[in-house]
């Protein structure tokens, strides 16, 4: 094992991904269009607002080119995106009304549910294409390491130790309610 050469895998790496939203015609009078995510691009050049299609009334926009970042702490997440789920997806957090703004994207569903904590942005989702999919994988191999679940223990206290869950015996207390009459009797 000692034989092998080291490689030198950088802890964090990057992707280029357009962002292809899609505009419909709403369904009321309140809402003229509907945005919603339609895909993602892998290795993508830069474009801001460029129109990929258009059928009838409904066109689709490569609206932004964002960076995939790949950060080595996160492979428990990206594990579980990869492995635990049917579809291994790919989150975009949008910003704004009417025509949103991509504001981000990532990989990892544990960092989409802090974006959707926020309340800024709306967060959708969509399948991750496959040449994503190896490049993820590749970065998890390199990366990840099991760590067993150690169950914490408490510490065990000494019989005359002043913290034994009732507080420091030496502070008068005019009422507590862990302190019992038995107690009383013996601090006098």
């Amino acid at each position: 094992m000692d034989d092998q050469p080291k490689i030198d895998v950088p802890r964090t790496v990057s992707m280029p991904v357009g962002v292809i939203l899609r505009v419909t015609p709403g369904v009321t009078r309140w809402q003229a269009e509907v945005w919603s995510l339609a895909g993602v691009i892998p290795f993508a050049p830069p474009a801001a607002w460029r129109v990929l299609r258009e059928a009838g009334d409904v066109a689709e926009w490569h609206a932004a080119t964002l960076a995939l970042e790949l950060h080595r702490s996160d492979t428990d997440s990206l594990v579980q995106n990869l492995a635990a789920s049917d579809v291994p997806s790919v989150w975009v957090a949008l910003r704004g009304a009417g025509r949103p703004e991509p504001h981000r994207v990532t990989a990892s569903p544990f960092e989409a549910s802090f974006n959707e904590i926020d309340g800024e942005d709306r967060v959708e989702k969509v399948a991750m294409p496959p040449a994503m999919q190896e490049w993820v994988k590749a970065f998890v191999v390199a990366h990840h390491e099991d760590v067993p679940f150690v169950k914490r223990r408490r510490d065990r206290r000494e019989e005359g130790d002043a913290q034994n869950g009732i507080g420091d015996a030496r502070i008068r207390q005019g009422a507590d309610v862990w302190r019992t009459p038995k107690s009383l009797r013996t601090r006098k």
